[in-house]
């Protein structure tokens, strides 16, 4: 599993804990990782929870019109260091 996948299962372990019911998904540039938010959830809680997905490279909140809440977080997947990082075009 790459880096990003184990950050990522790192991230969905600490929001289950939690008592988000999470799901991880990998991508071609990085692994995403869902979690449904109850309307129930306490305040002291919503701080937890932003303190675990404040390790992702980017997160944020989906809230639909029926009241449904998705958190999201995603961490990139590591860009080579060598070879063909930028194409044909950009090597050296």
């Amino acid at each position: 599993m790459p880096a990003s996948g184990v950050s990522a299962a790192a991230l969905a372990v600490r929001l289950s804990a939690l008592g988000l019911p999470t799901r991880v998904e990998e991508h071609h540039q990085h692994t995403s990782v869902e979690a449904e938010v109850p309307d129930t959830l306490s305040a002291e809680s919503w701080r937890e929870v932003l303190n675990v997905v404040a390790a992702a490279d980017r997160f944020g909140l989906l809230a639909t019109s029926l009241n449904d809440r998705t958190l999201w977080a995603v961490v990139r997947k590591a860009v080579p260091t060598t070879g063909d990082v930028g194409g044909p075009s950009h090597q050296r």
